[in-house]
C-alpha cells in the first residue's frame, strides 16, 4: 500500500535532527540510515544522506540535501499529546533544544521546522456539536502560547479559569 511520507530537508544535520525527534514521544525510532555512496552535492562519500524514522508511529524522512533550505509555517508537524504532562514534556524538550515559542501551541524547532504540540482533548472540544462550548475553547486557545488542557476544559465547560 502506498503512503505519503513527509521528507524534511537538512544541510548535514539530518541524523542529529532525527535523533532529537525520536526522543520526544513514545513509539518513535530511527528505522534506517542511508549513506552517500560517492561524493555529491549532498555530502562526501560515507556521510549520511537519508534518515528514515518514525515519530509516534508516523513515518518521516530526513534528507541531507546539500544546502540550507528554509521551512515556513505553511506546513507544520503536529504531535497529539495524551495529556498535559506530555504537552509540557515535549514543549520543554523543543525549547531546551533551541526552539522558539509561537501562538496557539505552535513552536519552531532549532532546525526551523514548525510543530504544533496539542493535547488530544482539544480536538474533542473544538469539534463538539455544542457550538457555544466549542467557541469558548477556541477563544481560550487563541490566547495561549503553550496549550493548557485544563484551561481549555474550563473554557469548554463554561467555568472561569482560577
Amino acid at each position: 500500500m502506498s503512503k505519503v511520507v513527509p521528507c524534511m530537508w537538512f544541510n548535514g544535520d539530518a541524523e542529529e535532527a532525527a535523533k532529537f525527534y525520536v526522543s520526544l514521544v513514545p513509539n518513535s525510532k530511527i528505522t534506517n540510515v542511508q549513506h552517500n555512496v560517492s561524493d555529491n552535492p549532498s555530502g562526501k562519500e560515507g556521510s549520511v544522506l537519508v534518515v528514515e524514522f518514525t515519530v509516534a508511529g508516523q513515518p518521516l524522512v530526513a534528507l541531507n540535501g546539500g544546502m540550507k533550505m528554509e521551512y515556513t509555517h505553511a506546513l507544520s508537524l503536529m504531535i497529539h499529546c495524551d495529556d498535559q504532562a506530555q504537552v509540557d514534556s515535549v514543549w520543554s524538550a523543543f525549547l531546551a533544544h533551541g526552539g522558539s515559542e509561537g501562538q496557539c501551541g505552535w513552536l519552531r524547532d532549532s532546525y526551523g521546522v514548525s510543530w504544533q504540540v496539542v493535547p488530544k482533548v482539544m480536538f474533542e472540544f473544538l469539534s463538539s456539536p455544542d457550538k457555544a462550548a466549542a467557541g469558548r475553547a477556541m477563544q481560550a486557545m487563541m490566547k495561549m502560547v503553550k496549550l493548557d488542557a485544563g484551561v481549555l476544559r474550563q473554557a469548554f465547560e463554561g467555568k472561569s479559569a482560577a
